[in-house]
C-alpha cells in the first residue's frame, strides 16, 4: 500500500467547496464616519417589475397633477382681472347659476366634485357670484329650472299684478327683492349666464326652459277635476229632503253605514302616485300647440355646457385608469368653458346645422332680437342637441333600462328620451364663447410672456429659497411675516 511522501499536502476530494473571495476593503474615509460597507448590486427580475411599474405611474400622476395646476392657474389668470374692478356700493356683483345633476347610476358627490376641482377655482379667481341648483334625481333640475321660469313670468306680470307679499311668511328670495327694492340695490350691468354640468344635466335644463316659457302658470292637473268628484261635492253640499228615518234612529244609522261600505267597495283602487320630482306641466310632443309667453325675452341668458364624462363598471378600469392620468386634458377643456362664461365677452346664437365651425361665430356680438312666433318643425340638426352628445355612451345600464314597477313609471324620461327643441325657445338661446383676443392672451400667458391684466407677473423663487423663508430664515422682503410688539413699559425700558 502507497503512502503519500512526509511533507506533501493532501489532495482535496471533488466535493471540497472553493473558498469565497476575501471581501473588498471599505473605504478608510467612510468607516472612520462610521458608514457600514454597502454592496451596491442590481435588484431581481421580479424588483426591476414592480420598480418599473410604480415608477412609471407615479412619474405619469406626478406629470399630470402639474400640468392640470398649471392650465388652472392659466385659466384663472385670464379671469383674475375682474376681481380688482371696481364696483359701485348700490350694484351687488354679476352671478351665474351652476345645474349639478347627480350622474346616471351615481350619487351627486361625484357632480359636487367634478365642480370643485374645474369650475369653482375660476369662478373664485375671478370673484363672481354663483348659485348652485342640485338635482339628486332625474327630473329634479327640470322641475326647478321650469318652477323659476314661472315665478318669472308672474312678477313679469303676465297673470296680472303680484299681491303684495307678507313679509313675515315670505321666503328668502322675496325678501332679498324686497330689500333690494327699498335700498335700491340693483344687479350689475352684466349679461347673466348658467353654467350646466353634464350632458343628463344639459338635457334637463333645456327641457326645463320649454316647459318654462311654452307650459302655463298653474299646473293643468289642479284646474280640471274629474265629474265624478263634481258630482260627489255637489251631493255633499246639496241637503236631503226625504220621509226617510230620523238621522238618529238605529235604522237610518246602519242604513247609512251599508251604503257607505258599498261605495267603498265600488270605488276603484287608486293608481299609486309616480316616484320622483314634480310632474312635468308641458311635455315635448304638445310644444307646437302652445304659445310663448308674452313676457318671453328676445333673448335669453347665456349658457356654458360642461363637460363632464363619467363611467362606471369594472371591465371599464382600463378607461377610468386613462382619464385619471389625463385630467390635465379635463381641466384645459373645462377651463376654457367657464373662462368664457365669466368673461362674457363673446356670446353668439347656437347653429341650427347649417354651419360646420365655431370660428365665423367666435366674436359675434348678440344678434339682433328674435320675431319667430309661431311653432315650426323641429330640426334634428341643431347644436343644442349634439352638444356632449359622446357622454350618453358611458351612461350606466340602468339610466337606459325600463321600469317595472307601476309607481316608477312616468311619461316622459329626460335622460333616454330624444331632445326636442322648439324654434321659437332654440333662437333665443345664446352659448358664451371665448374672443380669438382672449384665446391669445391664454396662450401667452401659458408661455410665461404674459400675466394677469394691470399686473406684473412676480420674479421666480426656487423651491429651497421659499422654504428658507417660509421659515422666518431668508430675506425681509420675502419671509414670513411677524409680529412685531413695542416697548411696552416706556422708552426707558422701565
Amino acid at each position: 500500500m502507497e503512502t503519500p511522501a512526509s511533507g506533501s499536502a493532501p489532495n482535496p476530494g471533488p466535493e471540497a467547496a472553493p473558498k469565497p473571495p476575501a471581501p473588498k476593503p471599505q473605504n478608510p474615509a467612510l468607516r472612520m464616519l462610521g458608514l457600514p460597507n454597502i454592496k451596491l448590486k442590481l435588484p431581481s427580475r421580479n424588483w426591476l417589475i414592480f420598480l418599473s411599474v410604480t415608477g412609471s405611474f407615479i412619474g405619469a400622476l406626478v406629470y399630470d397633477r402639474r400640468e392640470k395646476k398649471r392650465i388652472q392657474d392659466k385659466w384663472s389668470n385670464v379671469v383674475a382681472h375682474l376681481a380688482n374692478e371696481p364696483l359701485r356700493t348700490n350694484e351687488a356683483r354679476r352671478k351665474v347659476t351652476v345645474f349639478l345633476s347627480a350622474p346616471p347610476g351615481d350619487t351627486l358627490r361625484n357632480a359636487r366634485d367634478h365642480f370643485r376641482d374645474y369650475v369653482k377655482p375660476i369662478l373664485v379667481s375671478g370673484a363672481l357670484d354663483y348659485e348652485v341648483i342640485e338635482g339628486r334625481r332625474e327630473g329634479d333640475l327640470r322641475a326647478a329650472i321650469a318652477s323659476r321660469i314661472r315665478k318669472r313670468r308672474e312678477l313679469a306680470g303676465e297673470a296680472g299684478p303680484p299681491p303684495e307679499p307678507d313679509m313675515d311668511d315670505a321666503d328668502f328670495e322675496t325678501r332679498l327683492r324686497r330689500v333690494r327694492q327699498v335700498t335700491g340695490v340693483h344687479d350689475e350691468p352684466e349679461i347673466k349666464g348658467d353654467l350646466v354640468v353634464g350632458r343628463h344635466a344639459w338635457k334637463e335644463y333645456i327641457r326645463g326652459i320649454h316647459e318654462g316659457w311654452l307650459g302655463p302658470l298653474v299646473d293643468p292637473a289642479t284646474l280640471v277635476k274629474p265629474v265624478e268628484a263634481v258630482v260627489e261635492e255637489t251631493a255633499a253640499q246639496e241637503p236631503l229632503m226625504s220621509d226617510s228615518p230620523s238621522e238618529n234612529s238605529p235604522s237610518a244609522t246602519a242604513e247609512e253605514s251599508a251604503k257607505d261600505e258599498k261605495k267603498e267597495a265600488e270605488k276603484p283602487a287608486e293608481k299609486p302616485k309616480p316616484k320622483g320630482p314634480a310632474p312635468s306641466y308641458l311635455l315635448p310632443s304638445a310644444y307646437p300647440t302652445h304659445q310663448l309667453s308674452p313676457v318671453a325675452p328676445n333673448e335669453f341668458d347665456g349658457s356654458a355646457p360642461i363637460a363632464f364624462p363619467h363611467i362606471l363598471g369594472f371591465l371599464n378600469t382600463p378607461i377610468r385608469l386613462y382619464r385619471f392620468l389625463t385630467r390635465r386634458r379635463m381641466a384645459d377643456t373645462v377651463g376654457e368653458q367657464v373662462a368664457a362664461a365669466v368673461l362674457a365677452s363673446s356670446i353668439r346664437p347656437y347653429t341650427d346645422g347649417q354651419h360646420s365651425s365655431e370660428s365665423e361665430f367666435a366674436a359675434i356680438t348678440p344678434s339682433e332680437p328674435s320675431t319667430l312666433d309661431e311653432p315650426l318643425a323641429p330640426s334634428n340638426t341643431s347644436e343644442q342637441q349634439a352638444v356632449l352628445q359622446e357622454e350618453e355612451k358611458d351612461w350606466h345600464k340602468s339610466a337606459h333600462k325600463q321600469p317595472t314597477d307601476p309607481a316608477d313609471i312616468r311619461e316622459e324620461q329626460e335622460w333616454t328620451d330624444t331632445l326636442v327643441l322648439d324654434p321659437r325657445i332654440s333662437s333665443r338661446m345664446r352659448k358664451f364663447t371665448l374672443s380669438p383676443e382672449d384665446l391669445a392672451r391664454s396662450q401667452r400667458i401659458a408661455e410665461g410672456k404674459e400675466w394677469i391684466i394691470g399686473e406684473e407677473r412676480p420674479p421666480h423663487v426656487p423651491m429651497w429659497k421659499f422654504l428658507w423663508d417660509s421659515y422666518g430664515w431668508g430675506e425681509e422682503e420675502n419671509a414670513r411675516s411677524k409680529v412685531v410688539i413695542g416697548n411696552l413699559d416706556g422708552e426707558d425700558g422701565e
